[in-house]
């Protein structure tokens, strides 16, 4: 005849056992800390480290930067992860959440507007009047159908950037000034007289604050960012899964 305390046992193992996986977890986040720490002094501070579908393999967060290491923090990696049933890319998922921007909480009223047909899409676009990459940009924007553009002047390139941001900022008509410079290199009037230019000053506190680096650098309605310019046809691929998302 069994005995009647065996259930009691083996439930007072079985938490003992989780007692024992939780301790283990904290113990290799501590130690993921600790030994980082220790042999990489010049490692910037982590922010987070959280578990991986890889048993053994932990994320180690800092900022928006994403980094992979063992148990004990005794290998560092930086790289993609895949996974190969779906081809995710679990690296890019990840970043891309990190890295998004909450379209709502844009300050709109500092942008440069403009729409095309119903304008019915946004997408916002922090750029710089000198970037080459901007005006080639701009000009295949305007294959894009129903669309309203918010360009936030981001003159972080040197040189006359700021002067001709103020000057396209400036204008009485600002969109017809930036979009006559950006597509057809007609260069903006000076401005003259007293102009409120605090808007883009905003611009630059608001792209240091979400650590845009480049122009440029593309945010879409369902907060999706993306470094750098895309052609039309991936324009409009990423307005179609925005909206659903949104």
């Amino acid at each position: 005849m069994a005995s009647p305390q065996y259930p009691l046992r083996r439930l007072l193992a079985v938490a003992l056992c989780a007692a024992a996986l939780g301790h283990a977890a904290w113990a290799d986040d501590a130690a993921i800390r600790k030994n980082l720490a220790e042999r990489l002094p010049d490692f910037p501070k982590i922010d987070e480290i959280n578990k991986t579908p890889i048993p053994g393999l932990f994320e180690v967060r800092v900022g928006t930067d994403v980094f992979y290491t063992d148990e004990q923090g005794n290998h560092l990696i930086e790289g993609q992860m895949i996974e190969t049933k779906t081809r995710n890319n679990l690296t890019e998922a990840r970043v891309s959440k990190l890295t998004a921007i909450d379209f709502a909480s844009l300050p709109l009223k500092d942008a440069i507007v403009w729409k095309q047909g119903s304008g019915e899409r946004r997408i916002a676009v922090f750029a710089d009047p000198n970037c080459v990459y901007c005006k080639k940009f701009e000009r295949e924007l305007q294959q894009v159908k129903d669309v309203t553009v918010y360009t936030f002047l981001y003159p972080i390139l040197g040189g006359d950037s700021p002067d001709k941001s103020r000057n396209i900022w400036c204008a009485k008509d600002n969109t017809k000034a930036w979009r006559d410079w950006m597509i057809a290199g007609a260069t903006p009037a000076r401005a003259m007289g007293q102009c409120d230019t605090t808007a883009l000053q905003r611009n630059l506190i608001l792209g240091r604050k979400h650590k845009v680096n480049g122009t440029p650098a593309l945010v879409f309605e369902d907060g999706k960012r993306v470094p750098g310019a895309m052609s039309p046809d991936q324009i409009e691929k990423q307005l179609v899964a925005s909206r659903k998302a949104g």
